[in-house]
């Protein structure tokens, strides 16, 4: 099974890829790259995944989804009229509560922040890709959906806390120490050929995309939490962060 870290974002310049192989419950990553105007992600992607109709499993760290009750309430909605609904029910989805709950990680609200666009590049993103290849990539919902190339969302910041690894303050240019943390945290996880890492140091978005491999493997490792039932349908509306729990 071959995974695809995507570090989204609005601008190519800022996307981080990173693409790994997973067998038998070991996961190496294979390259990984920053995007540019030149070589947009879904060229990358759909370069990578090309060969022999690889199948894969793209690991997207940015909503997939928005929450259904600010759809709701913005349907028959006239300006100037109040809106009934709380706050927290229209800018979060069930899967961010459900984050924050477990693993005290709030993901930026979809519904009031610019984290929408990030959210909308990364469907046009899904699409694009979609139509390189000629083939169709639906979520995956569980290890039985993996048939040809599906979809996860993720969210680096809670797997890093998953395992028990610093989640803020690395993301700044001159947080390596920060990141070379990170990247000792997940080595005993993930194998990373000693040239990638002076790539995943340097760069905060690239590994974010490494990072976004290892929730991936979390998933393929039945680790991840899953939607409940009772909040399955909600959650395939809204999207769903997999992630594993607190130090599983």
């Amino acid at each position: 099974m071959w995974i695809v870290g995507v570090d989204c974002a609005t601008i190519d310049k800022k996307v981080g890829l990173a693409l790994g192989k997973y067998a038998n419950g070991t996961l190496k990553i294979e390259d990984a790259t920053l995007c540019s105007p030149k070589t947009p992600a879904t060229e990358i992607i759909a370069n990578w995944l090309q060969p022999e109709n690889r199948p894969a499993l793209l690991a997207i760290d940015a909503p997939l989804g928005w929450p259904i009750a600010l759809a709701h309430a913005l349907t028959n909605h006239r300006a100037g009229n109040p809106i009934p609904e709380e706050p927290d029910d229209l800018f979060h989805r069930i899967t961010d509560k459900y984050i924050t709950e477990n693993l005290r990680k709030r993901p930026l609200e979809i519904g009031a922040d610019r984290i929408a666009r990030t959210a909308h590049a990364a469907l046009r993103m899904i699409g694009e890709v979609s139509q390189r290849l000629s083939a169709d990539i639906p979520l995956a919902w569980s290890l039985k959906d993996l048939a040809g190339i599906k979809a996860i969302e993720v969210y680096p910041a809670a797997t890093l806390t998953a395992h028990g690894l610093i989640s803020s303050g690395y993301k700044k240019s001159e947080q390596t120490a920060h990141r070379t943390k990170i990247i000792a945290g997940i080595t005993g996880k993930v194998d990373i050929p000693k040239q990638l890492m002076p790539l995943l140091e340097s760069n905060a978005d690239i590994l974010d995309a490494a990072v976004c491999l290892l929730a991936a493997k979390d998933f393929l490792d039945g680790h991840a939490l899953a939607p409940q039932p009772n909040i399955r349908t909600v959650a395939e509306i809204e999207g769903w962060i997999w992630a594993a729990p607190r130090q599983f």
